[in-house]
């Protein structure tokens, strides 16, 4: 099957072809033969850079009143809190992390409008430190009922988000990523939800994976 690569990454893809294509060629043709055995550094580069860039095809539920994951990982939160940026009412976190070899392409957990978004710039501790949601650096969309979170983590370096206030993004639709580890989070109103389906430790899909069915 043929690999697909995300638009958000195409820059990244094409320096480290040609970076590890260099490097592979220089060693290749090092006349001390033994060094060739090096060629498996710039391989397994190249390998990883096409891995972290995939965009594989999703089967997006169509049925009415569910929330999809916004990004692969695992589930490593899920908490009763208030959302401070948007909401400011009492909400279910439900917190995702990514490592370096999840898909890091985010995806609108619903159909919905864009009502507003805000980028924080802040830390890159690692996303599993308890601060990290109010410390890192983030960007935060408020979609229809729900908030989004993208949190840069230790490796993460650059918040990608092509969501603007005002742009209607369906369920499963892709919006942006979060470049080397991350974490993402969903923010679902306690008064809209009716179930969470999934539990910690989960393994989840961007835009397939059912986090919760609201009222």
């Amino acid at each position: 099957m043929l690999m697909l690569f995300t638009k958000y990454g195409w820059k990244e893809l094409l320096f480290f072809s040609i970076l590890w294509c260099g490097i592979g060629a220089a060693l290749w043709f090092v006349p001390y033969h033994p060094a060739r055995y090096a060629l498996v550094v710039p391989v397994a580069g190249l390998l990883f850079t096409m891995n972290f860039f995939r965009d594989p095809p999703r089967r997006i539920p169509t049925e009415a009143g569910l929330l999809v994951s916004p990004a692969d990982g695992v589930v490593v939160e899920i908490q009763d809190m208030n959302e401070p940026e948007f909401l400011n009412v009492p909400c279910t976190r439900v917190a995702i992390f990514l490592n370096v070899f999840n898909v890091h392409i985010n995806r609108s957990p619903c159909d919905g409008v864009v009502r507003a978004t805000k980028y924080k710039p802040g830390k890159f501790l690692d996303v599993r430190h308890p601060e990290c949601s109010t410390l890192n650096e983030s960007n935060t969309i408020h979609l229809g009922d729900v908030v989004v979170k993208q949190i840069a983590g230790l490796i993460a370096r650059r918040i990608v988000c092509e969501a603007k206030p005002q742009d209607k993004l369906a369920r499963g639709e892709k919006f942006g990523m979060i470049k080397f580890g991350s974490r993402t989070e969903l923010y679902i109103p306690k008064d809209q939800l009716q179930e969470i389906r999934v539990k910690l430790k989960d393994k989840v899909k961007g835009g397939e994976t059912i986090i919760a069915r609201t009222k």
